[in-house]
């Protein structure tokens, strides 16, 4: 009964990547972390954050903005994700994006996370799926000229990007062990913990890491 309630409140984790192999560490976080004290985030070993910015046709993450600011002003490298939904017009929801997240050299590749969870219901056909997504995904390559990553969970992986997007960057979560695939394909970030605890934020955070160098990494931010 410990062990469980020490996996649960965060202090325990199945897994503890290697700082050898993935030295680029980073957290993404919303308005749930509430007010974060970005200059304690800085101090450990943190180097980059995906901040939520939208979600749908309509909805701003309303610390999106303050958090922007506050983690380049930290010397923390930012990046801005949105929550898709198959029940608003891919461009519709492309264009609040782009109206919302500033388009600045220095900062992370456009996320689009895709999750069959929220108030849209819709499941859509493969057919559908890649047809929203292809059109957000130009749009946002267009605005920002880098290449959008694609953040997802097992149970939103299978029956499409299985065989979808291949060649298109992978945001995994998993929190038991590194992201694995029947077919082969590479992945760029890991979220590994949604129960982390960091000094500056008073909630869980969740935590990533790159996949590969620093050199690398530099690589994936111009891309």
């Amino acid at each position: 009964m410990l062990t469980v309630s020490l996996l649960y409140k965060g202090y325990l984790r199945f897994n503890y990547p290697s700082h050898t192999k993935y030295p680029v560490r980073g957290i993404d976080v919303s308005h749930h972390q509430g007010v974060i004290d970005w200059k304690k985030i800085k101090t450990q070993n943190i180097h980059f954050v995906y901040i939520k910015a939208t979600e749908g046709g309509d909805f701003t993450d309303k610390k999106f903005q303050t958090n922007w600011s506050q983690a380049i002003k930290s010397g923390i490298i930012p990046g801005a994700y949105h929550f898709f939904n198959f029940c608003t017009s891919p461009v519709k929801q492309a264009k609040h994006f782009i109206k919302t997240v500033p388009n600045i050299p220095n900062s992370l590749p456009p996320v689009i996370d895709i999750e069959f969870i929220g108030y849209c219901k819709i499941k859509p056909s493969v057919q559908q799926y890649k047809q929203s997504v292809t059109t957000f995904i130009t749009l946002l390559h267009k605005h920002y000229k880098k290449s959008p990553v694609i953040y997802t969970t097992y149970g939103s992986y299978k029956g499409y990007l299985d065989t979808l997007f291949l060649k298109q960057r992978l945001w995994m979560r998993d929190v038991y062990w590194a992201p694995h695939f029947k077919q082969k394909r590479d992945w760029q970030i890991w979220q590994y913990s949604n129960r982390g605890h960091l000094k500056g934020i008073k909630t869980f955070v969740d935590l990533n890491v790159f996949n590969g160098t620093r050199k690398e990494f530099q690589t994936f931010i111009k891309q």
